[in-house]
């Protein structure tokens, strides 16, 4: 088996908590890579993940996601962007956790489709008759999940600088990005 050797920074949570925009501040500021996990995915299936979903389903995506994060096993340090379900999958997380560091990037669902705005219906699990439900049903489900995270930060009560100045905190106190 193939050791991680490098701390990866996970950020996790609900769709529209900001996870790729936060990721993608906070990677610049620590000066390592950010990795869009579904980005990767899309790149390496040539298809969206909307696509995925409508012509492989599901559990095909969830085995896509685990072979893209196995790859991050040899990667140098990153702030890491997965999909909302990332965290649910243990076999996915045990990956890159320990040594990586999963911030729990907290928002209500109220909050977070607001947030969408236009975007909810590429988003393949909030595809229903009524979004906002789906989207309570999903944060229930991943509730356990997210408590599992190294820590929380509320992206409803701090402004985005200051949830990359703490998260970037949080990584310098871990050793990520530092020399």
């Amino acid at each position: 088996m193939i050791e991680s050797r490098a701390t990866h920074l996970i950020l996790v949570g609900l769709p529209g908590a900001g996870k790729s925009t936060v990721a993608s501040l906070l990677a610049d500021r620590l000066a390592i890579p950010y990795v869009d996990l579904d980005a990767e995915i899309e790149r390496d299936a040539g298809h969206s993940v909307a696509q995925l979903f409508a012509l492989d389903g599901e559990a095909m995506f969830r085995r896509r996601e685990y072979k893209a994060t196995e790859r991050l096993r040899v990667a140098p340090s990153s702030v890491v962007a997965p999909g909302g379900g990332w965290i649910t999958q243990p076999e996915v997380v045990a990956l890159l956790c320990p040594p990586g560091r999963i911030i729990h990037l907290h928002v209500t669902p109220v909050t977070a489709l607001g947030r969408m705005g236009n975007e909810v219906g590429r988003r393949p699990l909030l595809v229903a008759a009524d979004p906002l439900a789906a989207l309570e049903s999903i944060a229930a489900h991943r509730a356990a999940a997210y408590r599992t995270a190294d820590v929380v930060l509320d992206t409803e009560t701090l402004s985005l600088q200051e949830l990359v100045a703490r998260a970037a905190a949080l990584a310098s106190s871990w050793g990520v990005g530092v020399g």
